[in-house]
């Protein structure tokens, strides 16, 4: 009797766990329990009973879903029906989409759920704990079951989990577990959290509740009697699968890695002992070339007393060739001279109709502002490469953002019912969300009246639509933002909904939904009881640092700052589309910059728009002209005031230069002219560095001429009966070869300058070029002719403003010295040349083995910040980029035509899933993402050929034909959902499992995926992602380009810009030499990088050679014109360049100490040091080796006071009052490479020019020449 009420209680209850029973069979229908499911949620009927013996058809199904359970037709016993495999084929498929590109995780996957819903012992391993009753269509209710919960071993959860914690997806970079894990994401998902992902209908894919009991093998603790655990077989990630499949690939699996060696160590500093190598080599060579100096000093003073102080010294043949160059070029301007005075009246028009003639090109003048075609020269790699690229795809989109914090905002703590307590930061809160989405509407509701178009235009006819480029509608925009999670709904982000989870019943709302989207973005629905999508409303996922930053560890509720943009397409300029996009961002800035001032505004941000760095710059550029001029009218009215003699107060109006200075101007200002007219006649364009800079530097020339020349006059009195013109012909042929030798070096330098190969420097070089030899030249004729007729005026005793007056008080019958000659004669010179104070000659070369060491630590590079006015708003825009934003600039890695992707060689070559060669181009770049403090690569790139293999698989629903219709045989997409209308595949199963398209296959199927818009039952459909990526030949098919995304770790300066080019260019010539060894690769086939950037930072790559070749090229003319105009002398020649030499060594030094980077704009300021320096030293070498007097030390003080009060007065003090006034410019590059740079050069030029020079010759100037043999009057200085 008792054993008869066990086996009714049993019957009743079904409540037994044994082996060859299964708890329930068939199909039920849907689940009422879910709500909004993304696909079916059918489950099964209650049913204890014996398992089946599967057979025919119903077998054939159930082994080609759960292979792994199949025994053999006839001896395989199952418990899910056809209907039942059916369902579950159904939802593999979307798994499989994703996992399938490693075949043993995609079979352990469906292990899983084969055996729980298929396995002949599932009585065993599994316990109801839900059920429903659904009415059949027949009327007939039967029992459902809705949950259950199922016991699972945790030596195989744990081994299936890491058999695909590692599979990618290639769109993203990311990992396909982030999508199956629900709101832990990849980095906080584990086996546990995986599988409960799998078991939660309120997902929208699990058709009911599964609640999987992970327990370690042999543990029955906490198991119902006769259960048991499910410790099926599960495959590790780089083993074969039993159906044929091969072991994944290194990308999606760690075991299948080969040994990849460890990227060689860093070089170590230079060292020598503890000290610094190039330190310790600096002060070894000062102190050899002191111990040289002491001992030379001792030997030239020991030689000199023991000669006999009768001793007559021969005049040296090159004593000779220089007394005959000063003779001839003496004779020839004094000549001149006095021609060009005798004729002012007829000299003067002639030139201004040749400055006129030069002048009127620059009507057609070519401004460059566009910063590549400034620094990137046209034939450079980067150039190359960027045609390539905006010849084959779409260049960057335009990017419109603002990054908005809150940092008065207190955080506060959320107890979720399914995420447990959260600190959400202040910025994270719903009422700031919602007023960041209603700046966004404002925003995205923008229209305009636009000629262009001859419509009204709005944010849809210049945006970037990815999944509808053709039509897009508002919607289709892409926007990325934190109200996307909510599709910008603000119904979305108010709801509210009580749910119960493990008993408890809490209400869930926007933050619940925010968690789980940042989390897991590809989600079409959230596991909460919203039941809300993830993506954004124009169907594309936002990756949350595209939306929050400014957190730690995936923290993201942490996150300090909220993001919102706008992409829009890139126009070229002349597309009519290209103003609609900047009159957009105009309108978009005018509403950013009105909602910034509004004092109810709750954000604190920064915003730029595409047009924001060219904008800006030309602001600074109109703002700061008014600096330059007043810059210009100091040095105009130091030169007018300069230049006077004042002998009396009653001839201040007759002495005054006013005048003259002004003619000297006016030279300046016509040699320019001429220059930027002859250049824009032959088509070489002009930039604002030329503006800026070339009339500084003809001015610091041309003052220092005029200075020499105007002041020789005024110190030489007129000999008796000599004229007015022959006065000024004798001064000029005095002062003339000088001059000659400074303008020429300088013209020389430039010219061979413009052998750079970056456009700003050799467009500089060439008008400076032209600039300095027409000064030279309307120096020598013009500016004379002016003299005379001032002369003419000055002797008649006339003012200079009122012509018409005369004064009565006679001039000064003593020549005029001024106030500077003789105090640097009586005190500065002999102070200077004394025994003790020459010392002072160690002090500059030890300063100048110091700036050498500081030299080797100078930085390289220009922030792009250095380019706005100091009161920009993109200054603050940078500091917000640097400081929040969690990702760097994408970059493209690129393919060039030759390589044939169609066959099964170069498949394996590129890709990097299951079959694909361990060292292939995206593996490679997978390796150096392992690194990214070496490589600068954060995430691997996406790879359209990994997705289109897996779109191919049959596996997934992606790729099908249409069998049936008026489209049979043609692609028929996933979400065709006509029956029986798609029942054929594009390819079949592979026996390996490694699938590879036919030729044919590869191009007839191709087109099909780049245009198919990815969904939930395709995700791997390429519109958006890849449509852009491929392009091939119209008439062969050939893929002539492609490329293949990947993402720099964020860079904040331009050293990191430059060494992720660097890198990256490595990378990709290593790419490129092992597919080129692929059968049928062209030898011309490359691959390489690239991104918007690295126009701009190309240049650091070279600037180093580049400015030591174009530094090189200026200092050998300073020294052959220097020996040539002084006859040969080599020595006068090597002292006059290593001065100049020190000058510029000691500006970079004083750069590294500054804080000024070496670049293009400082390697234009360097040239233009060399120029200055000329000036600086040239002319008191020369008159230091034509002095007579009997000791170096006797000429060197007669040249330090003549000449260096010339210079002093004439560069010194003409470039230093211009040079202060450019402190107050608002741009930062004119502060820092205008005004710091030039302050530095005109300082340390005068410093080596008035102080170390003079030195220097009194040691090893040439030794003196006899006054019998050199005659005073005609070398007179």
């Amino acid at each position: 009797m008792f054993l008869l009420y066990l086996c009714l209680l049993q019957v009743l209850t079904g409540a037994q766990h044994e082996p060859g029973y299964c708890s329930f069979y068939e199909d039920c229908g849907l689940n009422p329990a879910v709500e909004g499911a993304l696909i079916p949620p059918r489950v099964p009927c209650k049913d204890y009973r014996k398992a089946v013996n599967v057979t025919g058809d119903h077998y054939e199904l159930f082994k080609s879903v759960c292979p792994m359970l199949a025994h053999g037709e006839g001896k395989t016993l199952a418990c899910c029906s056809f209907r039942q495999l059916t369902a579950l084929q159904s939802s593999l498929t979307l798994s499989k989409a994703v996992l399938i590109r490693c075949p043993s995780c995609a079979d352990n996957f469906a292990h899983i759920h084969c055996a729980t819903t298929c396995s002949p012992n599932q009585s065993q391993i599994l316990k109801i704990t839900k059920t429903a009753n659904i009415t059949q269509p027949a009327g007939m209710v039967n029992e459902a079951v809705v949950g259950y919960e199922a016991y699972v071993s945790t030596s195989f959860s744990d081994a299936s989990f890491r058999s695909c914690k590692n599979v990618r997806i290639p769109a993203t970079g990311g990992y396909a577990i982030a999508t199956m894990c629900g709101r832990y994401g990849a980095t906080l998902c584990t086996p546990q959290r995986w599988l409960d992902f799998q078991g939660d209908s309120s997902n929208g894919l699990a058709p009911l509740d599964i609640n999987f009991k992970l327990l370690p093998d042999g543990q029955t603790a906490g198991l119902p009697p006769g259960a048991v655990l499910f410790a099926g077989t599960a495959l590790n990630c780089n083993e074969t699968t039993p159906t044929g499949g091969e072991a994944c690939s290194c990308q999606d699996c760690e075991q299948s890695c080969p040994a990849v060696p460890q990227p060689p160590p860093l070089p170590e500093p230079f060292m020598i002992g503890r000290l610094d190598g190039v330190l310790v080599i600096c002060i070894i060579v000062f102190s050899c070339i002191f111990l040289l100096l002491i001992c030379y000093v001792i030997l030239e003073y020991t030689i000199r007393y023991q000669k006999s102080k009768g001793a007559r010294k021969d005049v040296t043949c090159s004593d000779k060739a220089s007394l005959a160059t000063q003779e001839f070029l003496g004779s020839l301007f004094q000549t001149w001279g006095t021609i060009m005075a005798r004729y002012p009246l007829i000299v003067l028009p002639v030139c201004l109709v040749v400055v006129l003639a030069f002048a009127v090109g620059i009507k057609d003048i070519e401004l460059t502002t566009d910063p590549v075609q400034l620094w990137s020269a046209p034939q450079s790699r980067a150039m190359r490469e960027k045609a390539f690229h905006d010849a084959n795809f779409d260049p960057f989109y335009r990017t419109n953002q603002l990054i908005l914090t809150a940092p008065d905002r207190p955080s506060h703590y959320y107890d979720s019912l399914l995420f447990g307590e959260q600190n959400f930061s202040g910025i994270i809160s719903k009422d700031l969300i919602i007023e960041l989405l209603e700046l966004q509407q404002k925003i995205q509701a923008i229209e305009f009246w636009s000629d262009e178009l001859n419509r009204t235009a709005s944010l849809k006819d210049v945006c970037y639509a990815p999944l509808n480029p053709d039509n897009p509608s508002l919607t289709d925009c892409a926007v990325n933002s934190l109200p996307q999670y909510f599709q910008n709904s603000m119904d979305n982000l108010n709801a509210k909904v009580n749910m119960t989870e493990l008993g408890v019943t809490k209400e869930v709302d926007w933050r619940d939904h925010f968690i789980y989207c940042v989390n897991s973005p590809l989600s079409f629905k959230d596991i909460t009881a919203l039941g809300m999508s993830c993506m954004a409303d124009y169907g594309g996922p936002v990756f949350p640092f595209l939306a929050v930053g400014g957190y730690e560890n995936e923290e993201y509720t942490t996150a300090e700052a909220l993001i919102l943009t706008f992409s829009l397409n890139n126009y070229a300029r002349t597309d009519v589309k290209f103003k609609v996009a900047e009159e957009w961002e105009r309108r978009f800035l005018e509403i950013v910059q009105e909602y910034q001032k509004n004092p109810n505004t709750n954000f604190t941000f920064a915003y730029m728009a595409e047009r924001s760095l060219e904008d800006e710059i030309n602001r600074t550029t109109a703002e700061d002209i008014p600096i330059f001029m007043i810059s210009y009218a100091v040095i105009f009215l130091y030169i007018a005031v300069a230049l006077g003699e004042y002998s009396s107060c009653k001839r201040i109006l007759v002495d005054s230069k006013f005048l003259v200075g002004l003619g000297g101007i006016l030279v300046v200002g016509c040699s320019v002219m001429a220059s930027m007219g002859f250049y824009a006649w032959i088509g070489i364009p002009s930039s604002l560095v030329i503006l800026q800079v070339v009339p500084f530097l003809v001015l610091a020339v041309g003052a220092d001429n005029i200075f020499i020349f105007v002041l020789e006059y005024q110190r030489d009195m007129r000999r008796t009966g000599e004229k007015r013109e022959e006065h000024i012909g004798r001064v000029l042929g005095n002062v003339a070869p000088s001059m000659l030798l400074c303008s020429l070096s300088e013209s020389v330098c430039f010219f061979l300058g413009a052998l750079s190969t970056m456009p700003a420097v050799k467009s500089f070089a060439l008008y400076a070029a032209l600039a300095v030899l027409m000064d030279f030249i309307l120096q020598m004729t013009a500016f004379v002719a002016l003299l005379s007729l001032d002369a003419r005026r000055q002797d008649a005793n006339r003012c200079e403003i009122a012509c018409c007056v005369t004064v009565k008080t006679p001039h000064p019958s003593e020549p005029n010295q001024g106030v500077l000659l003789p105090l640097m004669k009586k005190y500065y010179a002999p102070a200077l040349l004394n025994p003790v104070s020459r010392v002072l000659m160690v002090v500059f070369l030890a300063t100048f083995c110091a700036c050498v060491f500081l030299l080797f630590h100078v930085k390289v590079g220009l922030n792009q910040e250095l380019a706005m006015p100091s009161d920009s708003y993109m200054l603050d825009y940078f500091a917000y980029l640097y400081k929040y934003f969690e990702v760097g600039v994408p970059t493209y890695f690129i393919t060039t035509k030759g390589f044939n992707f169609t066959s099964e060689e170069g498949i394996n070559a590129v890709c990097s899933s299951v079959g694909c060669d361990q060292f292939s181009f995206t593996q490679k770049l997978r390796y150096a993402t392992e690194y990214p403090e070496r490589s600068y690569l954060a995430i691997p790139a996406s790879s359209w050929v990994d997705d289109y293999i897996d779109w191919l698989n049959p596996g997934s629903k992606c790729c099908r034909i249409y069998t049936a219709g008026p489209n049979k045989v043609e692609f028929c997409p996933a979400n065709e959902t006509g029956l029986f209308m798609c029942t054929k595949k594009c390819m079949s199963i592979p026996q390996n499992g490694v699938l590879r398209p036919s030729v044919e296959e590869f191009n007839r199927f191709l087109p099909d995926f780049l245009s198919n818009r990815p969904d939930l039952q395709c995700p791997k459909g390429g519109l958006g992602a890849y449509d852009k990526a491929v392009v091939r030949d119209k008439e062969t098919g050939e893929i002539i380009a492609s490329r293949f995304m990947a993402y720099h770790t964020p860079l904040v300066n331009s050293q990191e810009f430059t060494a992720a080019l660097e890198k990256a260019r490595e990378l990709a010539h290593n790419i490129t030499m092992t597919m080129r060894n692929v059968t049928g690769t062209s030898q011309d086939f490359e691959v390489f990088p690239y991104t918007v950037t690295y126009v701009y930072y190309e240049q650091y790559l070279t600037i180093v050679n580049e400015g030591l070749f174009n530094i090189g090229v200026c200092l050998l003319p300073t020294f052959v014109v220097c020996c040539i105009l002084l006859g040969m002398d080599f020595r006068s020649g090597f002292l006059n360049l290593l001065t100049i030499v020190m000058i510029t060594v000691d500006t970079v030094g004083v750069m590294t100490l500054w804080g000024i980077d070496f670049n293009a704009v400082s390697l234009i300021n360097l040239v233009t040091a060399v120029g200055i320096s000329v000036e600086f030293v040239s002319h008191l070498t020369r008159s230091f080796a034509l002095s007579i007097r009997p000791t170096k030390v006797e000429r060197a003080k007669e040249a330090t006071a003549n000449m260096g009060s010339a210079v002093f007065a004439g560069v010194a003090m003409t470039n230093l009052p211009g040079i202060v006034v450019l402190a107050f410019a608002k741009a930062q590059l004119i502060q820092i490479f205008f005004f710091r740079l030039n302050l530095v050069i005109t300082l340390l030029g005068m410093a080596h020019g008035l102080i170390f020079l003079p030195v220097l010759l009194s040691f090893f100037g040439m030794l003196k020449r006899e006054a019998s043999d050199m005659s005073e009057q005609e070398f007179h200085p």
